[in-house]
């Protein structure tokens, strides 16, 4: 297991606008504050919503879509960098009227009302890149 220890920054609670894409949001947000790592929680509902699957075998998403208002009833992320840029790795899960729940991997959704708590974390910079075994962008830590 390899690991890394960061100082906690900033802490931020944000109101994510009406209308917006919740992924895009955080990350603009993030960049706006020059923020390059950070855990973060949202809580709220949203319009739609697409979430994604992880199939192992195929290392391919399978995407969900979602077209209905949906409550956030959990949601989580942390910022790093993947391919030289700010990237936001979220998952959620939402629930329909009826309580029913989908989860996953949170590719876009449309804020209907959101907020964002955001803690910046200072130290090593934490970047993503490609691992071979999973086919996904995991994080590398370098020696320690």
């Amino acid at each position: 297991m390899q690991s890394t220890s960061y100082q906690l920054g900033r802490f931020f609670l944000c109101e994510l606008k009406h209308d917006s894409e919740l992924a895009r949001s955080v990350v603009d947000f993030a960049r706006g504050k020059r923020i390059k790592m950070a855990v973060f929680i949202v809580v709220g509902a949203v319009k739609q919503a697409r979430l994604a699957y992880y199939d192992q075998a195929n290392h391919e998403y399978q995407k969900i879509e979602l077209d209905q208002p949906l409550e956030i009833a959990n949601c989580f992320g942390n910022l790093s960098i993947k391919d030289g840029k700010l990237f936001a790795h979220i998952h959620a899960v939402l629930a329909d009227k009826a309580g029913k729940t989908y989860a996953g991997h949170l590719i876009r959704a449309t804020v209907f009302a959101a907020e964002l708590h955001l803690q910046e974390l200072l130290g090593k910079k934490l970047e993503r890149e490609y691992d071979q075994t999973t086919g996904l962008a995991l994080w590398e830590f370098g020696e320690s």
